[in-house]
């Protein structure tokens, strides 16, 4: 062993496990596009899919909420379930980032960028 390389030693480790961190976080966004979350609204009637990034990727409506005097609670009915799937994508993402920092040995709280 090398001596009087002083802190050398770690400043690699650290810059391996920051590579490897931004290879995971990678992978990890790449991930998020695939991961789905379905948000509900009136017990089911509407269903809206999202991927786990927030984008919506379908939108099911039973078709027996359909009455034009009902106009106004299918539009909110619809909304709600947009809602709805966004938030689950933004737990699921963070969700997703919690597994990721607690396998690298970092703190849970971590803020990092995406």
């Amino acid at each position: 062993m090398l001596k009087g390389l002083g802190g050398l030693g770690d400043m690699a480790k650290m810059m391996k496990s920051a590579q490897e961190l931004q290879t995971k976080m990678a992978q990890m966004q790449e991930d998020l596009n695939t991961i789905m979350v379905v948000g509900e609204s009136g017990a089911g009637l509407v269903k809206a899919t999202a991927s786990a990034k927030g984008e919506l990727k379908g939108l099911d409506i039973d078709p027996s909420i359909f009455n034009s005097d009902d106009k106004e609670v299918v539009e909110d009915l619809i909304l709600a379930a947009i809602k709805d799937a966004q938030t689950k994508a933004a737990e699921r993402s963070q969700e997703e980032m919690t597994k990721l920092t607690e396998s690298m040995g970092l703190p849970a709280d971590i803020k990092l960028p995406f």
